[in-house]
C-alpha cells in the first residue's frame, strides 16, 4: 500500500522540519529544498499536495503501488530533476549519495545503504503525475508564495501573459530523413519479433537491408546538399534509387505480416508498433515522391514533424534566431510577485484565441486588477469583453492606431503597464534554465508533465530563495 512518507524515523535520519538548509550557498537547489521543507511544516499545505499526488498515481488501486516511493519522495525528486535541469540518472544519483536530499525524503543520511530507490522505480512514479494534478499542486504552491509575498491577503494580483516555444526532443525534419527513421523502425520491430520467436523465418539479410537503406539516404542528403552543374540529375537518381529500395522494403514487410500467424498475446505491441511505422514509410514514400519527384508543394496539415513525437509543430515567430522551432507553445502567466499563476500548451492556437479561456479560468480562482499582454493576444472583441472583468487590461492594438487609441496608449498608467510587462521575458527565461526550452521526455502526456513540473519547480524556487533571505534576516516578513 502506498505510504505518505516516513512516518517512523530510521537511526542517523533528522525530522524534516529541523533540517538545516544552507544559507549562503549560491547553488539552485537549497531554495528548492527550502520550500519542499517549509511544505512540509505546514500539514495543510502537505496534506493537500499528497493527496494530488496520491490521486494521480493510485488511479487504478490505492493498495498496490511500486516498491520503494512513497508520495512525499514522489513529490520531491519530480521537482528537484527540474530544479536542477538534469537526468533521472543524477537524480537517482543524489538520492542515493546526496546526505541532504536523502533527509528531505525521510531517509537517513549517514547510512546510505539502509534504503536506494531504483532510477526506473524513480522514473516509472514521477511519471505516473498528469497535467491536471499538477495545475492544483501549483495552486498549493502558490497559496504559499501569496502568503509569504502578498503585504495583505486581500492584495489583487497584477497579471502578465506571454507564450514561448518548449521544443521537443526531435532532429530537423525533412521528407527523406522521416522516411529513413520509418524503415529502420520497422527493421528494429522485426528484430524484435525474431528475438521473441526464433521461428521467424524471410530476414537472413535483415543486416543488409538496413545498410542499403541507410547507404541511399545518404546519398540522397549529399546530393541535396551539393551544388554545382548536374545537381538536379543526381538528386533525380538518388531519389529514385532511395524510393525503390523502400517501396521494395515495405512491400516485403506487408506480406510478412499478411502471411505469418503471429502470437498476439506476446507480441500485440511489437507488431502495433511494426504496423505504425510501416503506415510512416508507406506516407513518407509518398511525399518524397510528390515533392522531389513530381515538383509538388505539400500542404502543411499533410506533414508530420516527428514520426516519434507526432505532436510536434513547426512554429515561425518572426525572430531572426532562432527562425524556426519545432515543439508547442506554451502560454504562461506571473503575477507582479514573479511566481507562474497559470500555464496552458496551446494545440495549433495562436496566442489571441487563448486569452479568454485564460482570464476565464483566472478570474474564477483570483482576484486580478490588471492584464497584460503583448500585441499577439490583441483583438477589440476581446479586449472590450475582458474590460468587463477586469479593471486595467493592458494589450497594444497591431497596426494604425486611431486617435482614441492614441490617448489611451498615451496614458501614464497604461504606458507605465506596458514598460513593467517585459518583466515576463525574464520569468520565460528562468523557466528555460529550468529545462522548458527543450523536453527530454517522451510523448505528449510526458510533455505536459515536464511542463507542469517544470513551472512548480520554478515556483518552488522563488519561493524559497525568499524564505532563504527571511532565514537570513535579510528582509522582514510582510505583515
Amino acid at each position: 500500500m502506498r505510504q505518505r512518507f516516513n512516518a517512523q524515523l530510521r537511526i542517523g535520519s533528522t525530522p524534516i522540519s529541523e533540517i538545516k538548509i544552507p544559507l549562503n550557498s549560491r547553488d539552485e537547489f537549497p531554495p528548492y529544498l527550502r520550500t519542499v521543507q517549509e511544505i512540509y511544516k505546514d500539514s495543510q499545505l502537505s496534506g493537500d499536495v499528497l493527496d494530488l499526488v496520491e490521486k494521480a498515481v493510485c488511479k487504478k488501486n490505492t493498495k498496490d503501488g511500486r516498491p520503494g516511493m512513497n508520495l512525499w519522495s514522489i513529490f520531491v525528486l519530480a521537482g528537484a530533476r527540474m530544479c536542477l535541469k538534469t537526468d533521472y540518472d543524477r537524480v537517482h544519483y543524489l538520492s542515493v549519495h546526496d546526505g541532504l536530499l536523502r533527509q528531505m525524503i525521510g531517509f537517513s543520511d549517514t547510512f546510505i545503504k539502509d534504503k536506494e530507490i531504483s532510477c526506473q522505480t524513480i522514473k516509472d512514479n514521477v511519471g505516473l503525475l498528469d497535467d491536471e494534478s499538477l495545475k492544483k499542486i501549483n495552486d498549493v504552491v502558490l497559496k504559499l508564495g501569496h502568503r509569504l509575498f502578498k503585504q495583505d491577503e486581500n492584495e489583487e494580483l497584477f497579471i502578465k501573459a506571454d507564450s514561448f516555444v518548449t521544443e521537443s526532443n526531435v532532429h530537423f525534419p525533412t521528407d527523406y530523413n522521416l522516411l529513413w527513421d520509418s524503415l529502420r523502425k520497422c527493421l528494429d520491430m522485426i528484430r524484435k519479433l525474431m528475438l521473441s520467436d526464433p521461428t521467424i523465418e524471410g530476414w537472413r539479410k535483415i543486416n543488409k537491408w538496413r545498410k542499403e537503406c541507410k547507404r541511399l539516404y545518404l546519398i540522397l542528403t549529399r546530393a541535396q546538399a551539393s551544388k554545382g552543374k548536374g545537381k538536379e540529375e543526381r538528386v533525380a537518381k538518388a531519389v529514385n534509387e532511395y524510393l525503390e529500395i523502400a517501396r521494395k522494403l515495405t512491400f516485403k514487410i506487408e506480406n510478412f505480416v499478411m502471411q505469418n500467424d503471429f502470437n498476439y498475446a506476446k507480441q500485440e505491441s511489437i507488431l502495433l508498433n511494426l504496423l505504425y511505422f510501416h503506415g510512416m514509410a508507406a506516407k513518407h514514400i509518398d511525399l518524397v515522391n510528390r515533392r522531389l519527384i513530381l515538383n509538388e508543394t505539400i500542404p502543411t496539415h499533410e506533414k508530420i514533424f516527428s514520426i516519434f513525437e507526432t505532436y510536434t509543430e513547426w512554429i515561425t515567430k518572426g525572430k531572426m534566431r532562432p527562425n524556426v522551432e519545432l515543439g508547442k507553445r506554451v502560454n504562461i502567466s506571473t503575477d507582479q510577485f514573479h511566481l507562474i499563476v497559470d500555464w496552458e500548451i496551446a494545440d495549433h492556437t495562436a496566442d489571441v484565441d487563448m486569452l479568454l479561456p485564460l482570464v476565464d479560468r483566472l478570474i474564477t480562482k483570483f482576484k486580478i486588477k490588471g492584464l497584460s499582454a503583448d500585441k499577439g493576444y490583441f483583438k477589440k472583441e476581446y479586449k472590450d469583453l475582458i474590460a468587463l472583468f477586469i479593471p486595467q487590461v493592458v494589450i497594444p492594438k497591431k497596426g494604425k492606431l486611431s486617435a482614441s487609441e492614441k490617448e489611451e496608449e498615451s496614458d501614464p498608467l497604461f504606458y507605465k503597464a506596458h514598460q513593467k510587462h517585459s518583466a515576463i521575458e525574464s520569468n520565460i527565461n528562468e523557466l528555460e534554465h529550468r529545462g522548458l526550452g527543450r523536453c527530454k521526455d517522451k510523448g505528449y502526456d510526458g510533455f505536459r508533465e515536464y511542463i507542469g513540473v517544470g513551472v512548480i519547480a520554478y515556483n518552488m524556487k522563488r519561493i524559497g530563495e525568499y524564505l532563504l533571505k527571511l532565514d537570513q534576516g535579510l528582509i522582514k516578513q510582510s505583515a
